[in-house]
């Protein structure tokens, strides 16, 4: 057990800072060659902040653990919209761009209501496919629109720095990464399994908040600096890159029954559930305030503990 603790303190502590490397490395060499910033905001950063949750439930679902990387995709988009959306507006207020109203809260949800549906039954290679070509649609239609629902911090793109530099950090913060998420992985499964614990549950708690440690860190960072409005873009476009980039991979590489109800069910709902509550939020007074972000972090521990007695 000792071993497994450390194994799991050690991956997070390596995939939260190669992870940040890995997506300082990569928006700082896309602005070296010029690329455009809706091409930086949408792709970039948008897979870069979701690489946590893409190495680890790849590596899970590639060792036959599909429920502990189900179980990251759910934990890690309903902390997103209500642990973190509610730390942050507990320190701050949060009053919301008028396009994450009208397009990312639509599609950030859509998308998870469309890895919802598929996760029941199991998952399949062309869910996973069509899972993908809804990204890539996604994507098509951010950059057609000339925005992005990636907010940037422009401060750290104009660092003046040498794209070989940049290319060396991008490259160590992607093998720190996979290390990492190896490092998790292990960890979790020798624990999931010494105390009897499920591995979906092992997944939506303690690996997801260990993957969703970089988005709390920079929302609660933001809204102490009240530079509120890259915090809800950032975390819809997050939801929406979970749901259809790292569900998509972990059907491609390891398709199957997801054998654990107290995710594939209980998780689900009660994701969906969240999802709902904070976009009403969102939509009822472009602003999500203290007495809402108290709401929202309730439900948050109600999913623990409900998906925690049904595992």
């Amino acid at each position: 057990m000792i071993f497994a603790i450390l194994a799991v303190v050690a991956g997070l502590v390596l995939l939260t800072f190669a992870a940040d490397q890995f997506v300082l490395g990569g928006a700082r060499l896309a602005a070296s060659l010029k690329m455009s910033p809706i091409v930086i905001g949408a792709v970039v950063l948008g897979f870069g902040t979701s690489a946590p949750e893409l190495l680890v439930s790849g590596i899970a679902a590639s060792q036959g653990e599909l429920a502990l990387g189900v179980g990251n995709i759910v934990g890690s988009n309903a902390a997103n919209l209500s642990l973190v959306l509610g730390f942050a507006a507990i320190i701050s207020p949060l009053p919301l761009p008028a396009k994450a109203i009208g397009r990312e809260a639509p599609l950030a949800f859509a998308s998870a209501a469309l890895f919802a549906v598929f996760v029941q039954g199991g998952l399949s290679r062309l869910e996973g496919i069509i899972m993908l070509l809804a990204l890539v649609s996604a994507i098509g239609w951010l950059l057609m629109s000339g925005e992005s629902d990636v907010e940037i911090d422009e401060e750290f793109l104009e660092q003046e720095t040498s794209t070989s530099y940049e290319l060396g950090r991008t490259l160590v913060g992607l093998v720190g990464t996979v290390a990492g998420a190896q490092l998790l992985v292990e960890g979790a499964t020798w624990i999931a399994d010494d105390l009897g614990l499920s591995g979906g549950f092992v997944g939506l708690t303690m690996v997801a908040i260990g993957t969703s440690l970089p988005e709390l860190v920079t929302a609660v960072a933001a809204a102490r600096r009240n530079e509120t409005e890259l915090i809800v873009g950032n975390l819809l476009g997050s939801n929406l890159f979970n749901s259809l980039a790292v569900g998509g991979a972990i059907s491609v590489i390891g398709p199957g029954l997801v054998n654990d109800d107290s995710v594939a069910v209980n998780g689900i709902i009660l994701m969906m559930i969240i999802s709902t509550v904070a976009i009403v939020f969102m939509f009822t007074k472009r602003l999500v305030v203290r007495w809402e972000a108290a709401i929202l972090l309730a439900l948050y521990v109600l999913t623990v503990v409900l998906v925690g007695t049904g595992s």
